[in-house]
């Protein structure tokens, strides 16, 4: 698709009464909405400094939603809809959506309002509470979840725990997804257990190179420069992310014939080889989805009628750990965050406050593990989910750092993060600061963990194998400060019974020696 050079904006027919609202993440071409022209619709596609404000963003996010954005107008456009497209230029002088709404609505005589349910509960806020005399006002749904918004309630309480294993059996035999007469195929509802494979040198070489795209977001950057919005990251004159559903489709057909083969195999791996460490056999498909440019029934049709043709070459474990993603993984954390928002967005059960180190904005650390991840994160807005969870969550759950401080960064520095998807995954996920509502045990790991699964130690300034010794890993001290501080809290945790059983039978002068390597260290984090 040519990318419009210009502001997309319709000379509205004099019948125009009706003003549909869509949101940058809400790109979904098959939605009813766009079934039928209508002469009295128009629809309004706008860049907001409010929504690039919010929280410090990763440039290059900004630049793929609006790229993504203006695709999407122009393509509304094409196929005879009436649009408005708004870039910062026409917007600037609005500081809210309400505000930017009110003006379009008097300017055009809009009678009817209608907007698609957002996935954001401070935009599900706005726009709940936005009215205006004489207006009507209608939302609809998304229709892209396969869990509809008012069905969430049935399936999640309010500060409960429901266990993903079991979200994830329901969804399978809802939707008839590799099942066999009513039981799992091949006999087992996951392969998370064939699922943690590291690399081998042998296995370094067979990574296929990754799908990038080249796209041309010069005229971003400058709006971006001239309107001081600070963002972090390193910029892209040409993106390499899908910004149209065209290109969207092009990434999830070269995943299914270039790294399903492998996925579940290698989708906890991590390596700190340059040509590869960034994509590996995960789909990227992440910011096509949760900008509705594809969607996920489709992306797991796609998987199996794949799989369905080349079942010799690709295994069911393949297979089911990557449809686990999207039918489980991706259902259950949107089901979590708007079952226990707003509270959620405040909880903090392990009480911590720590700063986060000023290396998560540059990367300058003596951490390799951290470094790769984090640089890696700056320069293309990504890193797969072990790296998050494992590596940049595992060392900020052991050094206590401010759940608030950890949402912001996830939120700004990945182009998939939006907050339903990004704040139960961090603040639920790897800092189990919910208290239990997604996680049944924290996810704290020493330097053994990373060792095993990553290359990340053995170019490492620090020895993973020290734990007390000057260049000992930072990651072992912490972790059994981690353990020893919270052990009360977690005492009748099955999970984590035998490591505080190990801890207590410890010998004493090692216990000291750890607590007291952990807390230099803890006093010293931005020297790490």
């Amino acid at each position: 698709m040519t990318k419009p050079n210009r502001v997309i904006s319709a000379k509205l027919n004099k019948s125009t009464k009706r003003l549909r609202l869509v949101l940058g993440d809400q790109l979904n071409a098959a939605h009813r909405w766009f079934k039928q022209k209508d002469a009295t619709t128009v629809y309004l596609i706008a860049e907001l400094k409010q929504e690039v404000e919010y929280t410090r963003h990763h440039i290059q996010k900004v630049c793929a939603f609006f790229a993504a954005m203006k695709q999407f107008a122009y393509a509304l456009a094409q196929s005879g809809h009436q649009v408005i497209y708004l870039t910062l230029d026409e917007t600037a002088q609005y500081p809210t959506l309400s505000a930017l709404l009110e003006a379009i609505i008097k300017m055009h005589s809009i009678d009817i309002f209608e907007y698609q349910q957002p996935d954001e509960f401070r935009l599900y806020q706005q726009l709940r509470n936005f009215k205006q005399q004489s207006l009507s006002i209608k939302k609809a749904d998304t229709e892209h979840f396969l869990i509809p918004f008012e069905a969430i309630a049935a399936e999640f309480k309010k500060d409960q725990h429901v266990t993903m294993a079991f979200f994830y059996r329901r969804m399978r035999k809802r939707y008839s997804i590799l099942m066999d007469d009513g039981q799992p195929l091949g006999g087992k509802w996951n392969y998370d257990a064939q699922n943690r494979h590291s690399f081998k040198q042998e296995d370094l070489s067979n990574i296929p190179d990754p799908l990038l795209f080249a796209n041309d977001v010069q005229d971003i950057l400058r709006g971006i420069e001239k309107y001081d919005i600070a963002t972090i990251g390193i910029p892209a004159e040409q993106l390499l992310w899908p910004i149209n559903r065209q290109q969207a489709l092009q990434l999830l057909n070269y995943f299914c014939q270039s790294l399903l083969v492998n996925f579940g195999t290698f989708q906890d791996a991590m390596t700190a080889n340059a040509q590869y460490s960034w994509s590996l056999y995960h789909s990227r498909l992440s910011f096509a989805l949760n900008t509705k440019m594809i969607a996920p029934m489709e992306v797991i049709a796609a998987v199996l009628d794949y799989w369905e043709q080349h079942q010799r070459n690709i295994d069911l474990a393949q297979v089911e750990g990557f449809v686990r993603q999207i039918l489980g993984w991706r259902e259950y954390v949107r089901g979590i965050y708007w079952a226990h928002m707003p509270e959620y967005g405040s909880k903090n059960s392990l009480n911590a406050r720590r700063r986060l180190p000023a290396y998560f904005w540059t990367g300058n650390t003596k951490m390799t593990c951290m470094r790769q991840v984090i640089q890696q994160s700056l320069e293309f807005a990504y890193a797969h989910h072990i790296q998050r969870l494992m590596v940049t969550g595992n060392f900020c759950l052991l050094a206590g750092i401010d759940p608030d401080a950890v949402d912001q960064w996830y939120l700004g520095i990945y182009i998939d993060a939006l907050e339903w998807v990004e704040m139960p995954n961090t603040r639920g996920m790897t800092q189990f600061a919910d208290g239990g509502i997604v996680a049944t045990k924290p996810y704290a790991a020493s330097g053994s963990y990373i060792n095993k699964m990553s290359d990340y130690c053995k170019s490492c300034y620090y020895n993973v194998k020290y734990k007390t010794e000057e260049k000992s890993c930072p990651f072992n001290s912490l972790y059994w400060h981690f353990v020893q501080r919270h052990q009360d809290k977690f005492k009748r945790n099955s999970r984590m019974r035998m490591v505080n059983s190990h801890w207590r039978k410890m010998e004493k002068h090692q216990q000291n020696a750890l607590i007291e390597k952990a807390e230099e260290r803890l006093a010293n984090l931005e020297a790490l």
